[in-house]
């Protein structure tokens, strides 16, 4: 039996205050990922400092969510926060819970595995190249990190890292971005941008990422097609946080696999 869906109370912000959320998220992620996150000196690697500096930013996301919430008024009971927050299940065109619409998940998950695998560096590679000021820097690359076979070596027992990546993806995929961008800004915005608040959503998103520019263009396009639109189709933010987990949980294996000396 279907349910009816209840996602009133959720208020609609203005243009400017849209921008203020973005900027709060946006400006400190830059400055860590580039000022602060490089000094920090962290195991002699200038991509292992960046990616505390940087977890340190989503963190602050996850916190600038509870304070957007409390200033709304809202309490941090779950029945609260998941009608607020879209942590809901899905929804179909009439605004019932139809938990059949889950399964959209399976393609979803495939084709962001595919666009990343195939697709992104074949747009990354085109973007930085159209605008080679957009590079990334030999030594923020985490991919060139691990693949040295001192890094890899390293890497063999350390659970503190290990630790360290697994905190950093749970904020990035769960808590901080997504819970920021398709939980609190997303629902927000129909105000300003009518139908279209899932293009402008994604938008925001891509430029958010110019703690890593090389990575704006990717990070708008599965940012729009793949996270805010199945969000906003199905009013449920988990497809976002979903579908951007699925890199997170591969990753996770792969660092699992560098720890134990199997890879």
């Amino acid at each position: 039996m279907q349910q009816q869906s209840s996602t009133t109370g959720i208020p609609q912000y203005s243009l400017g205050k849209i921008l203020l959320v973005w900027a709060a998220a946006a400006a400190p992620m830059g400055i860590l990922g580039w000022v602060v996150g490089p000094a920090l000196g962290v195991g002699g690697s200038t991509a292992m400092s960046r990616l505390v500096g940087l977890t340190i930013g989503l963190i602050w996301q996850f916190v600038l969510v509870l304070i957007l919430l409390r200033g709304e008024g809202s309490t941090f009971r779950w029945a609260d926060l998941r009608e607020r927050l879209w942590l809901l299940p899905p929804t179909n065109r009439s605004g019932r819970i139809d938990r059949r619409l889950w399964w959209w998940l399976i393609p979803l998950i495939l084709i962001s595995a595919v666009f990343a695998m195939m697709i992104a560096p074949l747009i990354q590679d085109a973007w930085t190249a159209l605008f080679p000021f957009f590079a990334e820097p030999e030594s923020f690359s985490m991919n060139s990190f691990m693949a040295s076979p001192e890094s890899r070596a390293a890497l063999i027992g350390n659970w503190g890292l290990f630790f360290l990546f697994f905190v950093q993806m749970f904020f990035n995929t769960v808590i901080g971005e997504e819970l920021l961008f398709r939980g609190i800004l997303l629902p927000r915005m129909a105000g300003v941008f009518g139908k279209w608040d899932w293009v402008a959503n994604g938008i925001l998103f891509g430029f958010y990422h110019w703690h890593q520019p090389w990575g704006m263009l990717t990070s708008a396009i599965d940012g729009t097609l793949l996270y805010a639109l199945p969000s906003r189709l199905f009013k449920s933010a988990w497809f976002g946080i979903i579908v951007h987990s699925g890199q997170s949980v591969y990753f996770a294996f792969l660092l699992l696999g560098l720890v134990l000396g199997l890879a």
